[in-house]
């Protein structure tokens, strides 16, 4: 599996957002990740419509759209349509996760499938071979800044696990807490796409960029 960097722009410096993607660039990231959160699902409310539709005007990075919404069915059309290239929502968040991968599959985007601390890996069984990436979180969602969880680190193995004997070519992301000093536990645990926010936009972000890259051998 191919491994790749999306820095997540909650933790960027929003009066700069526009240079600061072009540093995550040159850095040489792959993906940027947008957190999309309603202040239902978790406490936090966080951006939305009018920041993606002006990512997508000026990156030609992967757009990874993580929704931390209620219902997020209602929202699905919307950010297919404004240029999300996946879109990942989470298990809990809905009573039609099926019909929330047709959906997004429907509009030609990627799928995604997200799962909170407590939610265990058995509950993905059903929907593996339906979706490109599953996202285990590594802190509760809602805030940035958090330390990893290391028990979730676990859950990473768990599912390569079954994902390797099931004969799947599926990416796991990971989002929370992330920094230089965890990440290679963190890949050695089957995870190939890698959140990392304050780690990334706390300072220098090209430069801390290059680093999370070089580690991770991104080609």
């Amino acid at each position: 599996m191919k491994n790749y960097l999306s820095p997540s722009i909650l933790a960027a410096d929003f009066w700069n957002l526009g240079e600061q993607v072009r540093a995550v660039e040159r850095g040489g990231a792959s993906y940027l990740h947008v957190d999309v959160m309603d202040g239902v699902f978790v406490p936090s409310i966080s951006f939305g419509i009018p920041i993606l539709e002006a990512l997508k005007r000026k990156t030609t990075l992967l757009l990874d759209v993580h929704l931390m919404i209620v219902q997020p069915e209602r929202y699905i059309e919307t950010f297919a349509s404004l240029g999300a290239d996946m879109i990942n929502f989470h298990l809990e968040a809905t009573e039609d996760p099926l019909g929330v991968i047709e959906k997004i599959r429907s509009l030609g985007k990627k799928v995604g499938i997200t799962i909170k601390p407590a939610t265990p890996v058995s509950a993905l069984e059903p929907f593996l071979n339906l979706v490109d990436m599953v996202l285990i979180m590594t802190v509760e969602p809602g805030f940035g800044g958090q330390s990893l969880m290391p028990d979730c680190v676990d859950k990473v193995r768990e599912l390569r696990k079954r994902v390797n004997e099931l004969g799947l070519e599926l990416d796991i992301e990971v989002d929370g807490g992330v920094k230089e000093s965890n990440l290679e536990m963190i890949l050695e645990a089957g995870a190939n796409v890698i959140v990392a926010g304050s780690a990334v936009f706390g300072s220098n972000p090209e430069e801390h960029t290059r680093l999370f890259v070089e580690k991770m051998h991104v080609e």
